[in-house]
């Protein structure tokens, strides 16, 4: 049993597990690099400690640093949180080697759903349908997939079977473009995750991707928390989610039978604590196995929000050797929630990212709303990091609501100082096709303008007009008693000018 908790990890997933260690009384540490000092989780946690220079691999991803300082400061387990170490069965197993509680699967778990190869093989052995593709451990030469890709045919992806975010990723569409496309997906690969081992896919056109979020104790017992709709990508990173998915929606028996394969891939491992898996589904509801995550997964908060379950607080009983405190009969999902990642990075300049000072933050309360973020008025947006500064929540009664709602939130969101992805969000909640739920995975990229707010209205016109007519007459039966409402500029430079103003 443990009573304090070092995070091995920075910004809002840092803040939010400390949050969640109050909850339960546990004391918490925080290890933080040169570049985050000044940091919000730093300044919240019961005790915190450098651990090196900004660069990542001389701080957060050092493991010999932080297992140090789990020793000096008498913690008796790591949450990982996710990125750096937390999808790392080396870093699992040194904490076991130290008797240190890993909060997190099992070493052997990582290991497993880590290689992507590995995890395909494990899980269909298992039963769970996966996309046609290479079999085996990921390691076959250029002349045996160029074979292989003959079998399954075009299109086809190149995937990197460790790490993910689209790294080492390509799409193939004949067998003419695929050994220089090979090339370059391995030494991508090599580059982010030091392997460059690579299998192929067949390409799911017109595909969805919806993720499972399970959770398991140590006694054996499974369950799924309901789907999440991440459809919404730019380059295979998600931008905006939500939960339920409306590809299922009131589609009980679908869910329930997506859920059961999810526990099942789970199981198939032996996991325990809290993992996403990920499928690809078509038009026609068939779905493949894509991945596991075997972490807390960054889109947590919107299952929070349907399923009224605290995830981190369930994955600190869980490491503290209690059951699940549900039943999958227990799990309901009531409601709709959204997530915005707001970056900060510049959507008119092909999405760079924007690094600098925030000499001004608003921040969106209100009703249904809910703000997960590790950055404040002061704070500087360093280069070193990802550029999340939050994770703009919302939840209301219907899927409607919840757009109203996150439109509402996006226009109180005023941050100055340096870029936002805000004007993206803000417009993407303007499609039709969104409106509608009339999306896959290739909207971002193929149908979506942030200069035209409208494209590609060919199918399902009606269903759009019908959703959009819906959210409209909402929308006026809500603002009956206001005049006017205001409509916000998507520019800061309005806003800043005005907050000089008043502080002249």
């Amino acid at each position: 049993m443990f009573n304090k908790v070092l995070i091995a990890n920075r910004g809002e997933i840092a803040v939010r597990v400390i949050r969640a260690c109050r909850e339960l009384g546990l004391q918490t540490v925080a290890v933080y690099s040169e570049a985050d000092r000044q940091a919000l989780h730093v300044r919240l946690a019961d005790e915190a400690y450098y651990i090196g220079p900004a660069p990542s691999r001389e701080s957060y991803l050092r493991m010999d640093h932080i297992l140090d300082v789990a020793k000096k400061s008498g913690a008796g387990a790591i949450h990982p949180g996710y990125g750096f170490l937390a999808e790392r069965s080396d870093f699992s197993q040194a904490c076991v080697d130290a008797g240190i509680r890993f909060i997190g699967p099992k070493p052997s778990a990582i290991a497993a759903m880590g290689d992507k190869a590995i995890a395909r093989a494990t899980v269909a052995a298992a039963g769970v349908p996966v996309v046609p593709g290479t079999e085996g451990e990921g390691s076959l030469t250029d002349e045996e997939l160029l074979k292989a890709a003959q079998d399954i045919g075009f299109p086809l992806l190149i995937k990197a079977t460790a790490g993910g975010g689209g790294k080492g990723m390509r799409e193939v569409r004949n067998l003419d473009e695929m050994p220089g496309l090979l090339e370059s997906a391995r030494r991508e690969a090599l580059a982010a995750f030091g392997d460059g081992n690579v299998y192929l896919e067949k390409l799911i056109e017109g595909a969805r991707h919806i993720e499972f979020q399970i959770i398991a104790d140590e006694d054996g017992n499974t369950i799924h928390l309901g789907e999440r709709e991440c459809s919404l990508q730019r380059r295979h990173q998600k931008l905006l989610e939500e939960s339920p998915s409306p590809f299922i929606d009131e589609d009980e028996d679908f869910r329930q039978k997506m859920g059961a394969v999810a526990v099942k891939a789970a199981k198939a491992v032996g996991y325990v604590n809290a993992g996403t898996i990920e499928f690809l589904v078509d038009k026609d509801k068939n779905f493949y196995f894509l991945e596991m995550n075997t972490r807390l997964q960054v889109e947590h908060p919107i299952t929070e929000e349907v399923t009224g379950l605290d995830i981190v607080t369930e994955q600190l009983r869980i490491a503290r050797g209690r059951p699940l405190s549900l039943t999958q009969d227990q799990v309901k999902l009531q409601g709709w929630a959204i997530e915005c990642r707001v970056n900060a990075e510049d959507p008119h300049n092909n999405f760079l990212p924007s690094t600098g000072f925030i000499s001004h933050l608003t921040v969106p309360t209100g009703p249904g709303v809910r703000v997960d973020t590790g950055v404040y008025a002061g704070f500087n947006i360093s280069p070193y990091y990802d550029s999340l500064i939050s994770k703009l929540v919302v939840k209301g009664e219907s899927r409607a609501q919840a757009i109203l709602r996150m439109r509402r939130a996006l226009e109180e969101y005023h941050v100055v100082g340096v870029m936002t992805n805000i004007p993206f969000h803000q417009r993407i909640l303007e499609q039709a096709r969104f409106i509608a739920g009339n999306f896959d995975t290739r909207f971002v990229e193929e149908r979506f303008s942030l200069e035209k707010a409208e494209e590609g209205m060919e199918t399902h016109p009606e269903i759009a007009a019908i959703v959009a007519t819906l959210v409209a007459n909402e929308q006026a039966e809500r603002s009956a008693h206001i005049i006017s409402r205001g409509k916000r500029d998507t520019s800061n430079w309005k806003w800043v000018s005005r907050w000089e103003r008043i502080h002249r």
